[in-house]
């Protein structure tokens, strides 16, 4: 009998650098991450080489323009926008490339042993909790540091207000709302991902030829609208952070 599709809603350990664990989804992780710097590195110095745009500084600046305006139509401020832009980009960047990643060959079919098991040599980061609540927490301490920024020890008043009971308590709810959205970041991206990606197996395994080819460019599009809503949800609730609340 044929074994079933391997599924495991954990990251699986395909090494270990002393007592480290090195799992299949930092492992791609690491790759994303190495081929953004790579190309960044690359990028800047053709575009710095050359005084005639070429195809690549094209792609380069049509990307980054659309993402800045983007950026600056939620701020409003350009000198705002630029500060915030770097995470933003770096955000939407780093999560659609570990989704759509998850959806070359190879990927989930490519194995290694550990212990004696064979496991997938690559996960996409977004497909594991531990990633996408790194995420989420990196978003929601940037949002308090842009927030003390540009309001210095103002912003913390929205969460220590002891100028009557209801606002205290107000104070209250926006410091269990701050761990919400850790939360709610977190398992969304994870949860579309991570059942994409179970979809698929799934199908494969049924259906290995042409059937599963429109769930591929479903997910193709799930993986960019998804980086779109963690970026985009990041740029909301870092701009509300650095607007007192006499500007709302």
């Amino acid at each position: 009998m044929a074994a079933g599709p391997h599924v495991s809603l954990s990251a699986e350990t395909i090494t270990t650098i002393g007592s480290f664990a090195v799992t299949n989804s930092i492992f791609t992780s690491l790759i994303v991450s190495a081929l953004m710097i790579g190309f960044a590195a690359y990028a800047r110095t053709k575009i710095i080489s050359t005084d005639k745009p070429t195809g690549l500084q094209n792609i380069v600046e049509l990307v980054f323009e659309s993402l800045f305006n983007l950026v600056n139509s939620v701020t409003e401020n350009r000198k705002r926008s630029m500060a915030l832009f770097p995470f933003i980009a770096t955000f939407f960047l780093f999560i659609l490339l570990n989704n759509w990643l998850g959806l070359f060959p190879g990927v989930g079919s490519i194995n290694v042993t550990y212990h004696d098991h064979l496991v997938p040599l690559f996960r996409p980061g977004t497909a594991d909790l531990n990633t996408t609540l790194a995420l989420a927490i990196f978003s929601v301490l940037t949002t308090q540091f842009f927030g003390f920024k540009y309001l210095s020890f103002g912003y913390f008043s929205k969460f220590l207000n002891f100028s009557s009971p209801i606002m205290f308590f107000v104070g209250i709810l926006e410091i269990i709302s701050e761990f919400a959205k850790i939360v709610s970041f977190a398992f969304r991206l994870f949860g579309n991902i991570f059942a994409g990606e179970v979809l698929l197996v799934v199908i494969a395994f049924l259906a290995p030829l042409i059937v599963p080819m429109p769930f591929y460019g479903l997910e193709f599009f799930v993986g960019f609208i998804q980086a779109l809503v963690f970026a985009m949800l990041s740029l909301v609730f870092f701009n509300m952070a650095t607007i007192s609340h006499s500007d709302h």
